[in-house]
C-alpha cells in the first residue's frame, strides 16, 4: 500500500473505526489510541487496500488489541461509570425515584448482554447505524447482526416487563391501600 494509497484509506475509515471502538470501551481517549494502534499495524504490514475485505481485517486487528488491553468485567464498569444522565426539568422525587430505577434496570440489562449483542445494539441505537452498515464495519453477515439485535431486544424486553409489572403491583396495591382506608374511614 502506498503512502497516498494509505492516507485514503485512514481518512476513509478512522472516525468509524474509532466510533466502533468506542461503544466497546466507553472511553474516546482509548478508543483513539487503539484505533491509531491498528492503522499504525495496517501500516507497518504493508496490507494491500482491498476494499471491505482490509476495512474488516481493521476491525478485527482493532477488537484484539481492545481485547488484549482490557478485559471485559473492567470494561463493563468503565462503560457504566461514563453514562450519565441528565434531569432537564423539574420532576417529583417519585418519578426520580422510578427513573432511577429503570435506569438501572436498563444498566443491567446492558452489562447482562454479551459483548457481541452490546457492540451491534449501540451502533444501532446510538449511531444510528441501518444494520447492513452495521454488518459492513463489523465484517459480519446481516442475518449475524439482526440474530445477535434480536437476543439483546429480548433482553430488554424482559427487562422492561419485570419493570412494568412491578409498577403495576405497586400501583394496585396503593390503589387498594387508599380504597381501603376510604371505606374504613366513611364505614362502609
Amino acid at each position: 500500500m502506498t503512502e497516498k494509497e494509505f492516507k485514503q484509506f485512514f481518512d476513509k475509515n478512522f472516525d468509524s473505526l474509532r466510533s466502533y471502538l468506542y461503544y466497546r470501551c466507553g472511553d474516546k481517549e482509548l478508543a483513539t489510541d487503539i484505533a491509531q494502534d491498528t492503522f499504525v499495524r495496517i501500516w507497518e504490514k504493508q496490507i494491500p487496500d482491498e476494499g471491505k475485505k482490509t476495512v474488516g481485517l481493521a476491525y478485527k486487528i482493532a477488537g484484539d488489541f481492545f481485547i488484549s488491553k482490557f478485559r471485559k468485567n473492567k470494561t463493563k464498569e468503565k462503560y457504566m461509570e461514563s453514562l450519565k444522565f441528565d434531569f432537564t426539568e423539574n420532576i417529583s422525587p417519585e418519578e426520580e425515584m422510578e427513573y432511577k430505577e429503570l435506569k438501572e434496570k436498563y444498566e443491567q440489562a446492558l452489562a447482562g448482554l454479551s459483548e457481541k449483542q452490546r457492540v451491534v445494539f449501540l451502533m444501532s441505537r446510538m449511531e444510528g447505524l441501518k444494520y447492513g452498515e452495521i454488518a459492513e464495519k463489523l465484517g459480519i453477515s446481516v442475518k449475524a447482526v439482526e440474530k445477535r439485535m434480536h437476543g439483546a431486544l429480548g433482553a430488554f424486553r424482559e427487562i422492561l416487563k419485570v419493570a412494568f409489572y412491578m409498577l403495576y403491583f405497586s400501583v394496585y396495591s396503593s390503589l387498594h391501600y387508599l380504597f381501603n382506608t376510604a371505606l374504613r374511614f366513611y364505614h362502609i
